[in-house]
């Protein structure tokens, strides 16, 4: 995919406009679901999708962008890069392979340089059956009172109790309670939410509208913020089923080369997840053969990211917090999600662009 850091966009409107542009220019039309709210500067939000290939195409590939909202610097740069590719547009043409951007999965995190959307969900948390009790996260309730202090940044007590958690139980027990899932504290971290979000509605509204006439879908949706700089971890998305694990490895292991791991066996740099948006492909799309990824990207270290998520949950709770305050909060979002560097941008497209070729190949065989 050419013209790789000319993809990307410092600003959610300015990020929707080049995706608009790049669909246009592909002789795309795209349809826009209005988000309810505004954007940071007032913008209108909306989750854009784009149908690239025969809407009767038997086999279809989506490519999504923004679950996490500030994670969409990166998905939509990816999108708008695939869209600009014409040898990747006619070899998924020539394979049978209709292509599926959604851009814009949670557009108000994205505008706002925030990972929760407006409900303060986190959208791949809230994909549960909410009919029944939702699942307990007995770790996070213990951490839930020193991640949000009154004041930001935190002071040097609030600090040293964090930090004396991570101490007696490790890094990796601290990211699993607190990024797991909880569904208690509607003003915490990482909340699944007690009923499906706006976001929530809207994707399986699309796999709906497009998703119903295949017999195979695959789903690659881009996130950033863990792992290695630059390196896209494979992560499945699926329910835990050794066939459809499998089938994902086969496509998309590159011969041991670029591994799949997962949240189920613990090779993942995930913690185990729960209300996963993965669900929403099996649920509405009940007669297609499932395959999906996370292609996940690092950027900084864990508890960088950590913190600034505590950060965003601060601002949530202090709207009016000063406006340098404000800036610096959303600042240290986006640089713990997206690295602004071309060298990191030709690593994410280079490895999406694999991915992609990889997920049509696989659909094709």
């Amino acid at each position: 995919m050419s013209g790789a850091s000319d993809a990307f966009a410092p600003s959610y409107a300015e990020a929707r406009g080049k995706f608009l542009r790049a669909a246009a220019d592909a002789g795309l039309a795209v349809q826009s679901r209005p988000h309810p709210l505004r954007g940071l500067e007032g913008e209108e939000l909306a989750m854009d999708v784009a149908l690239d290939g025969d809407p009767d195409a038997s086999k279809l590939l989506v490519l999504s962008s923004a679950c996490h909202g500030v994670e969409g610097f990166c998905g939509s740069g990816v999108q708008v890069a695939a869209l600009r590719d014409a040898a990747l547009r006619e070899e998924a043409k020539a394979r049978g392979v209709a292509l599926l951007y959604i851009h814009g999965l949670n557009p108000y995190g994205f505008s706002h340089f925030f990972r929760a959307t407006h409900e303060n969900v986190d959208l791949n948390r809230n994909f549960n059956d909410f009919s029944r009790p939702p699942p307990v996260n007995a770790a996070y309730r213990e951490v839930h009172p020193l991640l949000v202090p009154p004041e930001w940044p935190p002071n040097a007590a609030n600090n040293q109790a964090l930090m004396q958690y991570v101490a007696a139980h490790g890094e990796k027990a601290y990211q699993s309670a607190v990024s797991g899932g909880q569904y208690e504290y509607a003003d915490g971290l990482f909340f699944g939410g007690l009923a499906p979000s706006w976001s929530n509605l809207s994707v399986r509204e699309v796999l709906r509208a497009h998703g119903r006439r295949a017999a195979r879908l695959a789903w690659i949706d881009i996130h950033t913020g863990l792992g290695a700089s630059g390196v896209g971890e494979r992560i499945y998305a699926g329910r835990d089923d050794a066939a459809d694990v499998a089938r994902s490895r086969a496509w998309w292991d590159g011969g041991g080369r670029t591994p799949i791991t997962s949240i189920y066996d613990g090779s993942s740099t995930s913690a185990f997840l729960t209300g996963m948006m993965f669900n929403a492909a099996y649920e509405e799309c009940p007669q297609a053969q499932y395959t999906g990824i996370a292609l996940e990207y690092g950027t900084v270290p864990v508890l960088q990211s950590l913190h600034a998520l505590r950060g965003e949950q601060w601002l949530r709770r202090h709207p009016d917090a000063p406006r340098a305050v404000a800036d610096g909060i959303r600042q240290g979002m986006k640089q713990a999600f997206y690295t602004d560097t071309d060298g990191w941008r030709e690593q994410i497209v280079a490895q999406a662009r694999e991915a992609l070729l990889q997920g049509i190949s696989g659909l094709a065989a």
